[in-house]
């Protein structure tokens, strides 16, 4: 059962005992039922909503319905590039931007992925309108290094095919692998003579064989739904921070892997050293891997360009201005809703919001095309003879990620994050604001200054990559008496609760899954969950202007 407003997953019996924290399963739960936020529609300084609020009676007529899955890290898991080896530094607080670089589970998010196409294929209707999905909004770092053969397998999975998650050589050479010089990684064939700390300190089980399974072609059915894509920091960067400079490009296809630390590394300069020259970490041991032509590094032009123009809607939403600018800021429109998706990671690199001028005059012009008034930054009303539509924007960072100070030769403006936000908040029929980036479910009102607007819900997805490893269903509808209700219902996807044998590609999804939520402080009971009041919930918002 895929909504969690029916069923739920937490933890369960312990499967294995390790020296600081014990191995549970996944198993099923009761539902969770939606909690009424009406924040927005309180009186200043009213106390938050919460149980015990009702609707507003009325007939619930569906406006629309949509999925929004953020963060699926579709990674090449062999790549020289990738540097694992900074998850020894998670307790240096100078690596912080940098950790965690490999997960457990990272090798099977195909398999999850592929999961949660079964789910959303399975016929889902919203649990408060009734209504059927009728469009997937991704939130950007869909891939996990920017290089053509994740964007490869990303397009397998969503819009169906062969999937290969396979790079390199013929067997799995990477840092799970039972002779890698480091036991810092779960090593599901054990580690000769030892084991890693996932088995010895968190009772991680030996799996014999899972890597070349997981690594194994399999057929993906693709998504019966049409989907927009979304731009986020790791679709073109290394490992969503790092500039793909032209000596760390040529270290893609290459067969040196660094394993640790340069002698004599300032570790002050970590996160600087790996924005500006990541290649410098290459100065270290490296052992050597089998090159592979096709993890080239994927620019930004070619990322849109992949998504090709036979989709429904076409190009995923980018569109001819997006190819020939190399940029991934797009509109889709539907009768009642404009989606309006952004595109605020760095170009300059980091993990930062970056936004530049042109983009937020686009936003601005955008957004007056569906307004018959809005407000000036100044203050002053505005008129138009524009139809009123209710606007929906989706983009990978939200407001409460740190915005960008760095200066950039390309353009982007520094505070770009809290000027997105006042500006959003200008135009009244911005209902709500999906994101992601953060990997934690979160849902917050954003209330517009001095009372002059209705305000807008911000609402951010975790991640599939990590526990609850989740998508979430957005139902928008008319609650009557001029409120319009946004339900949000977050998405299992379609692996048993239980792993079995870890054979099939649901029996692996069900793996990754538990695995994410045995990792250590990003598992069960981490943030990462989110509270009650951040994943089923009912958000009202008064409209100014008659539904359609």
């Amino acid at each position: 059962m895929p909504l969690t407003h029916r069923q739920t997953l937490g933890a369960g019996d312990v499967l294995g005992t390790g020296t600081l924290s014990p191995y549970r399963a996944v198993v099923a739960r009761p539902g969770e039922e939606h909690v009424i936020r009406t924040e927005l529609l309180a009186e200043p300084g009213a106390s938050p909503a919460g149980d015990g609020q009702a609707l507003p009676t009325g007939e619930r007529r569906a406006i629309a319905c949509v999925v929004h899955m953020t963060d699926l890290h579709v990674g090449d898991v062999q790549s020289p590039a990738r540097f694992e080896f900074f998850n020894r530094e998670f307790r240096d607080p100078r690596f912080a931007g940098l950790v965690p670089t490999q997960r457990p589970q990272e090798a099977l998010a195909a398999h999850a992925l592929a999961a949660l196409v079964r789910s959303l294929n399975g016929g889902l209707a919203g649990p408060i309108t009734g209504a059927a999905p009728e469009l997937v909004l991704t939130g950007g770092d869909a891939i996990d290094n920017g290089q053509h053969n994740e964007v490869r397998t990303l397009l397998r999975l969503l819009d169906g095919g062969r999937v290969d998650p396979n790079s390199g050589a013929p067997e799995y050479e990477g840092v799970q692998s039972v002779d890698w010089p480091d036991d810092i990684f779960w090593v599901p064939d054990g580690r000769p003579g030892t084991s890693d700390i996932f088995v010895r300190d968190h009772g991680y089980p030996l799996l014999p064989g899972l890597l070349q399974r997981a690594l194994l072609p399999f057929e993906s059915p693709g998504l019966r739904l049409p989907w927009l894509g979304c731009h986020g920091n790791h679709d073109t960067l290394c490992q969503g921070v790092g500039l793909m400079t032209p000596a760390l490009q040529d270290a893609l296809v290459a067969r040196r892997k660094p394993i640790a630390l340069p002698d004599g590394f300032d570790r002050d300069q970590a996160h600087d050293t790996f924005v500006h020259q990541p290649e410098d970490f290459f100065a270290g041991p490296t052992i050597d891997v089998t090159p592979d032509a096709e993890r080239r590094h994927c620019s930004i032009g070619e990322y849109v360009s992949a998504h090709g123009d036979g989709a429904a809607p076409r190009g995923h939403g980018f569109d001819e201005r997006n190819l020939r600018d190399h940029t991934a800021f797009h509109v889709h429109d539907t009768a009642p809703v404009r989606f309006i998706v952004l595109d605020n990671a760095c170009p300059g690199g980091s993990a930062d919001l970056c936004m530049d001028e042109a983009q937020l005059a686009w936003l601005e012009d955008r957004l007056a095309e569906v307004h018959s008034s809005y407000r000036t930054a100044g203050g002053d009303r505005v008129r138009t003879e524009a139809d009123d539509r209710l606007v929906v924007i989706v983009s990978h960072h939200g407001s409460d990620v740190p915005v960008s100070t760095r200066p950039h030769a390309d353009g982007t403006i520094p505070g770009a994050g809290a000027r997105l936000l006042s500006t959003l908040l200008r135009f009244d029929n911005v209902v709500l604001w999906l994101n992601g980036h953060t990997h934690m479910h979160a849902i917050h009102p954003r209330s517009a200054p001095k009372g002059e607007g209705h305000g807008l819900w911000e609402v951010t997805t975790g991640s599939l990559v990590d526990w609850p490893c989740q998508a979430r269903l957005i139902e928008l509808f008319d609650a009557g008496d001029g409120v319009l209700g946004i339900a949000s219902t977050m998405i299992d996807h379609d692996g048993p609760a239980e792993s079995e044998h870890a054979e099939t590609t649901l029996e692996m999804a069900s793996l990754h899954r538990e695995l994410a939520a045995n990792f250590p402080m990003a598992g069960f009971g981490s943030v990462f969950e989110g509270t009650r009041l951040d994943r089923n919930a009912i958000m009202l918002r008064s409209i100014g202007f008659a539904l359609p």
